[in-house]
């Protein structure tokens, strides 16, 4: 493993702890040559998942896309980003039970929405609204009512 600090390739492993789900090695290394410590993780590369979006378009599914869009919504709340490794994992154990490697966009988008509902409301609001395309207040105070 190389070491992003000082670019050398010379480490070596302090602790490895499975994650909670099971599927991802967290290894804490330290450099020998600067002595920095960094964490690396590992996890079994799967069959590759293609979103299909809503204009038809199809791309390769993106973990970090979908980290991405979930930690905007919980920007300054109280979810940790342990938390939301954990969301992204379980909607990536559901995505890969189902019989395709081909889903729908809004099939990944609904699965984060039940995650975040069940969450943090403030953030399953943010999300709902860039993922429903709220296009005004009514559609705020209407998805307020159904939480």
């Amino acid at each position: 493993m190389i070491c992003p600090f000082c670019k050398t390739g010379t480490t070596r492993v302090l602790d490895k702890r499975e994650t909670g789900s099971g599927t991802v090695t967290r290894r804490r290394r330290e450099c020998i040559e600067c002595s920095k410590r960094f964490t690396t993780y590992e996890r079994v590369e799967e069959i590759d998942i293609y979103v299909i979006k809503k204009d038809g378009r199809r791309e390769p599914y993106d973990r970090l896309k979908l980290r991405s869009g979930i930690s905007k919504a919980c920007e300054k709340r109280p979810v940790s980003q342990e938390t939301i490794s954990e969301i992204i994992d379980r909607i990536e154990k559901d995505l890969r039970q189902m019989k395709t490697i081909e889903m729908k966009s809004n099939v990944i988008g609904e699965k984060v929405m039940d995650e975040l509902k069940k969450l943090d409301k403030v953030a399953y609001i943010r999300f709902a609204s860039v993922y429903r395309e709220f296009a005004d207040v009514t559609d705020f105070q209407d998805e307020l009512r159904n939480l």
